[in-house]
């Protein structure tokens, strides 16, 4: 991997999601509530864990959790958050530190957000919901299927990995490398002085990503494999995530079987064509939303 090219697509990548979507309203400073931003969108705040945690809910429908990347925003969903909300009630969240969500004095964790974002869904009274989660919001979508499996129906992984070697190590080598000064003028960047309540805290993101990253994480195959959530891995076919992890990760699932002779299993899984980690979703996308749309709304498997 070029550490030069991946660089270029994670900071310039981006700015092709920009769309008519526009960046998030800064957050008023009081109250936990804020109303709807726009007529059509809804926008507030839950005290979960110690956090005080930003979300948005578009559209109406069956409720879907959007979990998003590391360094992203829910701004930068672009044209992705918009079309899943033409038919669902799409909850998109901010983590600890990005976006209107401020940091606070504990460090990042797979497991620490999920129970974020469980606490978001008891805030809002939310029982259950579909959830997509991409990269680091992938890695959370399975801890959330994890740790709270009735909150989860269905569970879309995009670029997602259940143990720190499921990506290829030239990933690790380059993300430890990245500073601040590299995503000058880019769309994250923007996004987040745009939105955030300390615009002084960019660097500590960079830290404590960096911190994540270099975090051995190996979750237990019993304990990725025992959760009921129906699930839909999808990968690039040139992902930063390594095709045999999710193939791997694909038969914890359930999948991996002759379906002719033993039927379709509850999980599927989706390698897009000529789509890196970073195009998957900036450029990509409408080879897979509608496998998406289709696995969701397809029933659900017989217990």
């Amino acid at each position: 991997m070029k550490r030069r090219t991946f660089v270029v697509n994670i900071v310039a990548g981006t700015a092709l999601a920009a769309t008519p979507l526009a960046l998030a309203e800064e957050a008023t400073p009081t109250g936990e509530e804020t109303g709807m931003t726009d007529g059509s969108i809804e926008s507030g705040y839950a005290q979960v864990n110690g956090l005080r945690m930003y979300y948005e809910i578009h559209g109406n429908g069956a409720p879907l959790l959007l979990l998003h990347g590391a360094f992203n925003a829910i701004s930068t969903w672009g044209p992705i958050l918009e079309t899943l909300a033409q038919h669902h009630q799409v909850i998109a969240v901010e983590f600890q530190g990005h976006g209107h969500t401020a940091d606070i004095d504990r460090p990042f964790r797979y497991e620490q957000f999920a129970d974020d974002v469980a606490g978001v869904m008891a805030h809002l009274d939310i029982a259950q919901a579909d959830v997509v989660g991409y990269s680091m919001g992938g890695n959370t979508a399975l801890q959330l299927a994890m740790r709270h499996p009735d909150r989860v129906r269905k569970l879309v992984a995009i670029s997602a990995s259940y143990r720190a070697d499921g990506p290829y190590p030239e990933l690790s080598a380059l993300i430890e490398t990245l500073t601040p000064e590299m995503f000058a003028g880019s769309p994250p960047e923007t996004a987040y002085f745009e939105a955030a309540p300390n615009p002084d805290a960019w660097p500590l993101l960079f830290d404590k990503m960096k911190a994540l990253e270099a975090d051995e994480f190996a979750w237990a195959d019993d304990e990725v494999g025992a959760f009921a959530a129906p699930t839909l891995v999808i990968i690039g076919d040139s992902d930063t995530v390594l095709p045999e992890h999710a193939l791997a990760l694909f038969r914890l699932l359930g999948g991996g079987v002759p379906g002719d002779l033993v039927g379709l299993p509850p999980s599927q899984l989706a390698i897009v064509p000529g789509a890196t980690h970073v195009s998957l979703v900036v450029e990509r996308s409408e080879f897979w939303l509608p496998m998406v749309e289709t696995f969701l709304d397809a029933p659900m498997p017989e217990a």
